[in-house]
């Protein structure tokens, strides 16, 4: 099973979703460790940050659609001050 899926989605998708109604989360450049205790998806809205997994790293920009899973533990190294919308499904 795949921890970290990085997808692009149509703006009917986007709609249908109605990702633009999610909160926005918003953190300058700087690195971190992360563990997800549950599912999470995100709409990147601008930045840049590479998530470091044991699977390898995964580069993510704006307008990449991200699902992370529950139990991932990553790294992330942002690059350009991210925003991004996101949502506990």
């Amino acid at each position: 099973m795949e921890e970290l899926i990085v997808k692009k989605l149509s703006e009917k998708e986007i709609s249908d979703r109605a990702v633009r109604s999610w909160p926005i989360w918003e953190k300058e450049i700087s690195k971190f460790p992360w563990k997800y205790d549950g599912d999470e998806e995100c709409l990147i809205i601008e930045g840049e940050v590479i998530v470091e997994t044991d699977k390898g790293n995964f580069k993510i920009t704006t307008g990449d659609f991200v699902i992370f899973k529950k139990g991932l533990k990553c790294v992330w190294d942002i690059k350009q001050p991210i925003r991004k919308y996101y949502n506990f499904p």
